[in-house]
């Protein structure tokens, strides 16, 4: 990915734009572990929502090179 993104002819910083898809994947998981109840086990919701924040943000940024495999 390009260092910059042009939106609307906005320039945006790619780490935003991949944020960005981050927190919308990360409230889709976070919907799908409430319906699944998943959090009645957590110990600390507020540092797991982080961490699949994180995480969702490390599969944004390697989708290209997961993509080329």
């Amino acid at each position: 990915m390009s260092g910059e993104t042009n939106l609307f002819g906005v320039y945006l910083h790619a780490f935003l734009v991949t944020a960005v898809l981050a927190f919308v994947l990360t409230l889709m998981v976070h919907r799908l572990l409430v319906w699944l109840k998943v959090y009645r086990h957590v110990w600390h919701p507020a540092l797991f929502e982080t961490a699949v924040f994180v995480i969702c943000w490390a599969l944004v940024l390697n989708l290209p090179e997961y993509a080329r495999s």
